[in-house]
This record gives C-alpha cells, sequence and structure tokens, in this order.
C-alpha cells in the first residue's frame, strides 16, 4: 500500500483524490495539508511514500524548498500535480529531483500510475509533458528563450508578473533586494526586452508565467 499525501490549496482538489483512491488497494490517502508549512511536519509524525505537491501550495516560495524536502525526507517521493506551464515547469521540476510530474489537467488515473511508479523508483513524466519537450526542439531560436531561464529567474518572472516589487519578491525568496535587482536585469538581457511590460507580456506569450 502505497501511503499518500495531498498538499493542495484548494479543498475540491482534496476532494476529489481522495473519493478517486478510498477504494483502491495500493493507493491510501493517510494526509492532507494545505499550507508547505505543514508538509514538513506530517513527514515527521507520518510515514509518508509519496507527496502530491502543487507548485502554487500557500507557503511554497520556491523550488529551493521542494529540494529541501527531498533532501531532508530521501524517502518520500514527491510527484507535482500542478496547472502551472508544463513546458516550464516539468524540466525544472525533474531538475530539482521530483520523481514525477502531472497536469491537473489529467485524469485522476494518470494521477494514480504515477504514484505507483515513483513508488517503485522511476522518474515520470506526463505524456503531454513529453509532448511539449518534443516540440520545443522544433521551436525557433525566439520560442526558445525561456530554456535559458534559470529556476530562480523564472520565480523571480512569476512574481514580477504578479505585480510584487523587487522588495517584496526579496522577502518572499529570502534574497537580498539586490540580488533581485541582478535577476530581473538578466531576465530583461535574456528575454530581449527593454521594460517590465513588454518582458511580462512577451513571458505571458512565450507561456513561461
Amino acid at each position: 500500500m502505497v501511503k499518500v499525501c495531498i498538499a493542495n490549496n484548494h479543498p475540491v482538489v482534496h476532494f476529489g483524490v481522495k473519493s478517486y483512491f478510498k477504494d483502491q488497494d495500493d493507493i491510501s490517502i493517510v494526509a492532507n495539508v494545505g499550507n508547505f508549512l505543514m508538509v514538513r511536519d506530517i513527514l515527521l509524525t507520518k510515514e509518508i511514500d509519496v507527496l502530491i505537491l502543487d507548485l502554487e501550495l500557500e507557503g511554497l516560495a520556491s523550488i529551493f524548498d521542494v529540494k529541501n524536502i527531498l533532501k531532508n525526507f530521501p524517502k518520500t517521493r514527491v510527484v507535482i500535480f500542478s496547472n502551472l506551464s508544463e513546458q516550464i515547469y516539468a524540466p525544472n521540476a525533474i531538475k530539482a529531483g521530483v520523481s514525477g510530474y502531472v497536469s491537473q489537467k489529467e485524469k485522476l488515473e494518470t494521477l494514480g500510475q504515477a504514484i505507483v511508479k515513483v513508488n517503485e523508483g522511476k522518474i515520470i513524466i506526463d505524456e503531454t509533458v513529453k509532448k511539449n519537450l518534443a516540440l520545443i526542439a522544433k521551436q525557433n531560436k525566439n520560442e526558445r528563450l525561456y530554456r535559458k531561464l534559470s529556476n530562480r529567474e523564472v520565480e523571480v518572472l512569476r512574481y514580477l508578473s504578479d505585480g510584487k516589487r523587487n522588495k517584496e519578491i526579496s522577502k518572499i525568496l529570502g534574497l537580498n533586494e539586490k540580488t533581485i535587482s541582478t535577476y530581473k536585469l538578466k531576465l530583461l538581457q535574456k528575454m530581449n526586452v527593454t521594460n517590465l511590460i513588454d518582458l511580462v507580456n512577451k513571458a505571458k506569450t512565450l507561456e513561461i508565467i
């Protein structure tokens, strides 16, 4: 029996996932959390084989927070279950050490298959993600700009697009404000734009955010 914890902001997701798996013999939902700060507490008190994590979970500021969880709880596998852009976040998440990435647009059957596979030690990526990654190689240079962005740069870009200022982002990510300014400058250079408005618009066009 694979013991699973769901970490998601939305009660409807918790209800839907628990309802789907309640009668299955190989998967058991043993915990639910709605804030990233609760994840560590659950992992300290319960034996969790697979953590189903939404990258937009409240309290989750950075992919580096996920890395720390993986480092501190190496026996727990992490599957990202999110609506965020697959082209960007699936490769970054796998690179960070998660075992799988499933879009919330997929059927719960797909999530179930992912849970079983990662519990067996496999690294899986959703079929839609694989197709998107295959298309990336065929895109022109301008469309591939986002592949030059680091995890941190993508995170800073997301917060900038939400209207947050450098000082706010620095507090969220626990970085110096000057460091955020440096990331912002690098983003402008890499995306070949000269101002924040054009940066955000281009990022949206390329489905980075």
